[in-house]
């Protein structure tokens, strides 16, 4: 019976000739035509520096007018220029870019470009460290700082005993001041950095 089955199966199956067909083949198409093998390679020349867009036509005499014009500006009315174009010519504004928390600016640069608003943003996420505890109550503290990170005992049990040490990192608000009054309640002092 499975020597008959395995028959079937094999009668079943197409041909590569049949998948294929005759004019699969490069040799059988009529536009076919071989590389020449005697045929050296193309040298091409590359310039000296890529310029992605090509030679450029030099500045109209209006363009160098305006440029000799905005130059000639105070500082004050040069620093206007840039959010007038982009109000006038309807540009998105440039989101501000930051590294490990350091603003690099909305182009990227040195931090110039961080206006006051944006230094007296309102802190969001707060680190958790833990003073002191009370020698009676250093069970009830490990306890609490493995009820809340992902330590397994003799991690926590560690940490607390490295006092002063930061337990926990990223928290918001709400869960810091929850997690501070856990503490409180064990036994600990715990601050919000």
């Amino acid at each position: 019976m499975k020597s008959f089955a395995l028959l079937r199966s094999i009668r079943l199956r197409a041909t590569h000739r049949e998948i294929t067909g005759p004019l699969q083949s490069r040799y059988f198409q009529p536009d076919f035509v071989p590389a020449d093998p005697k045929a050296k390679p193309k040298k091409y020349k590359l310039p000296p520096s890529y310029d992605p867009y090509g030679p450029r036509p030099p500045p109209s005499e209006k363009i160098i007018q305006l440029a000799e014009k905005i130059a000639a500006l105070p500082p004050e009315e040069r620093m206007q220029i840039g959010p007038t174009l982009r109000e006038r010519l309807r540009h998105p504004k440039m989101q501000s870019i930051s590294v490990d928390g350091v603003d690099l600016g909305a182009q990227g640069g040195s931090g110039a470009g961080a206006t006051k608003a944006e230094e007296k943003a309102e802190k969001t996420a707060f680190d958790i460290k833990l003073e002191k505890f009370d020698a009676s109550a250093k069970i009830k503290v490990i306890k609490e700082v493995r009820a809340f990170t992902s330590l397994g005992l003799k991690e926590a049990k560690d940490m607390v005993e490295k006092v002063p040490v930061v337990i926990k990192q990223g928290v918001s608000k709400d869960d810091a001041k929850e997690i501070i009054e856990k503490i409180k309640a064990a036994g600990g002092v715990a601050v919000m950095e």
